[in-house]
């Protein structure tokens, strides 16, 4: 299974050295994007996953893109990577953006490449949960369409130790 990523950062040369770090990974693919602006239409146009985003960025700053993100696309994880970490920023960033992790550049590799393994199993592991909720409700629903149709129907009777009690039927 394919899971798509997409990177924003104005400087090219992080982009690349993003890209080339997680260029081992056989199931991820990546989106780069110099931008805010340019990461929004990449996530409109495609299912990604996990967003990676610079902070200082010309016209829209990370915080501000991560907002608009987690407004557009509340279930993509975002991942916040800079090199003017400050509290500030960082609390933007959590409280705004709602991100799942804060790096300060230069990163360590192994970390972030387990962070971005995190990342993707808590999209995963949410997207299923939505999935079961979904299934679940529609359950519901039909069983209060055939309550209706057959009242008493979903209810059952059980005995002191739990066990179900079963009507009987005449000419048995």
């Amino acid at each position: 299974m394919e899971h798509s990523i997409l990177i924003v950062d104005d400087d090219p040369s992080v982009l690349s050295a993003l890209k080339r770090s997680l260029s081992g990974e056989d199931s991820y693919r990546i989106y780069t994007a110099g931008s805010g602006v340019e990461g929004l239409a990449i996530l409109k146009d495609h299912d990604i996953k996990l967003v990676i985003s610079d902070e200082k960025m010309p016209g829209m700053a990370g915080t501000e893109f991560l907002a608009a993100a987690r407004r557009l696309f509340p279930d993509t994880v975002r991942i916040m990577l800079t090199g003017h970490a400050s509290i500030e920023s960082a609390m933007k960033a959590i409280n705004n953006g709602e991100i799942y992790r804060f790096f300060a550049k230069p990163w360590d590799d192994i970390e972030l490449k387990l962070s971005i393994r995190a990342a993707i199993e808590k999209y995963d592991l949410e997207a299923e949960n939505r999935r079961l909720l979904k299934t679940v409700k529609r359950q519901a629903s039909e069983l209060e369409e055939l309550e209706k149709m057959h009242p008493g129907i979903t209810r059952l009777k059980r005995d002191e130790e739990g066990n179900l009690i079963l009507p009987e039927i005449s000419g048995i």
